[in-house]
């Protein structure tokens, strides 16, 4: 068994002793910054104990604009998501949109992440279960967590049951979003994995510009409440220059800044297990 698949089977494995974390960039930009991010967070989890999966999207498909940043061309993506898996031996995970995109990036990575505003998409969720890879659905932004448990059986009734349910916050007037930490255990009462995504649950969406705005310096409070309400796993976006970054660059992590916050969380993990 790979190291990777070791990391997918800790994910799912009540008696892990840490949170897990998918980080990575928003968007795949490039292959030398995408490889410099997943060596970083690597050696850094590795360090901590932290089961790690590497987070790219290779296509940005909900864009504000028509003129924004989509991707830097599917295949030459896929590709970077395939060399980071092989070149570091750990699970990546990318967002899908289309029933058809299901089986193709299923061929590279680990992990099909269903955006918030497809979590419904019967098709979309049938068709990411019948790849046999893991499942990790983004609640929408306009459901309940006890909804959730529409999307978690439609994919267990298409044969797959390795599903993981985000957090990501709910609408809040037409600018704001807010986690309501009762989902964690809400959803976890399914019987599910729950990860808490950090980030894009501090975005602020619907500007007048038509770039999405955030709230990135309460990214530790976010992460700090959700380890400490007992969640599965973390959902953070980094990169090494979010100013300049390519997609979601008002809500991600700097890169610098990981490395601090992973310590102080693991301290309250430990905390809350003793």
């Amino acid at each position: 068994m790979t190291e990777s698949q070791l990391v997918i089977d800790e994910i799912f494995d009540p008696s892990r002793k840490n949170f897990f974390l998918i980080a990575g960039p928003c968007a795949i930009e490039g292959k030398n910054m995408a490889f410099a991010i997943a060596e970083h967070i690597k050696n850094l989890t590795q360090k901590m104990g932290i089961p790690y999966v590497f987070k790219g999207s290779y296509k940005k498909a909900n864009r504000s604009r028509l003129d924004s940043f989509t991707g830097i061309g599917d295949e030459k993506a896929l590709a970077i998501l395939s060399q980071i898996r092989a070149s570091f031996n750990i699970p990546v995970t990318t967002d899908i949109h289309t029933e058809e995109e299901a089986s193709i990036a299923a061929k590279h990575v680990d992990i099909l992440q269903i955006p918030a505003f497809l979590c419904r998409q019967t098709d979309l969720l049938v068709a990411a279960a019948k790849t046999g890879k893991v499942v990790n659905v983004k609640k929408g932004q306009f459901m309940s967590a006890e909804a959730m448990k529409h999307a978690q059986n439609k994919i267990t009734e298409s044969g797959n049951s390795r599903i993981l349910l985000t957090e990501r916050g709910t609408t809040f007037g037409y600018q704001d979003l807010v986690v309501d930490f009762r989902s964690i255990p809400q959803m976890q009462a399914l019987e599910a994995t729950v990860v808490l995504d950090c980030t894009h649950s501090l975005q602020r969406p619907n500007q007048s510009a038509g770039v999405t705005g955030g709230q990135p310096q309460l990214i530790e409070t976010i992460a700090r409440a959700g380890v400490a309400v007992g969640v599965d796993g973390l959902f953070i976006e980094c990169h090494p220059n979010p100013s300049q970054a390519k997609s979601d660059g008002a809500n991600m992590l700097p890169l610098e800044k990981l490395e601090p916050l992973l310590q102080r969380l693991v301290e309250i993990r430990k905390a809350i297990t003793v």
